[in-house]
């Protein structure tokens, strides 16, 4: 298996809880996120606004202890498979997918 990255060097990875299914964010990994993601158990991203690696919990305390990772049929997008020990977003909320947009 080859991941395909995109022109920048990144994949997108769905942060999903495990237990429940739900989907509590979305990251971008670069090679280097993956591997240490993989290794460690623990879920590291690559920050394009601050373009470089981060580990999710490392400031917060609320870690995302990966279970599994998958990846598509095309290889060019992952679903990390994850235990939270807390709030998953920044703002505190469990999920960032938590605001509806009014298709209307």
């Amino acid at each position: 298996m080859a991941l395909k990255y995109d022109h920048r060097g990144l994949i997108p990875a769905i942060i999903q809880d495990d237990d429940s299914g739900e989907v509590l964010t979305l990251f971008w990994m670069n090679d280097e996120a993956v591997r240490r993601t993989g290794e460690s158990g623990q879920v590291w991203r690559y920050s394009r606004e601050h373009q470089k690696l981060m580990l999710k919990g490392e400031t917060s305390g609320n870690y995302l202890n990966v279970r599994r990772i998958l990846y598509d049929c095309d290889e060019d997008a992952l679903v990390v498979r994850v235990e939270a020990t807390g709030p998953a977003c920044h703002t505190g909320e469990r999920s960032c997918f938590y605001r509806e947009l009014d298709a209307s």
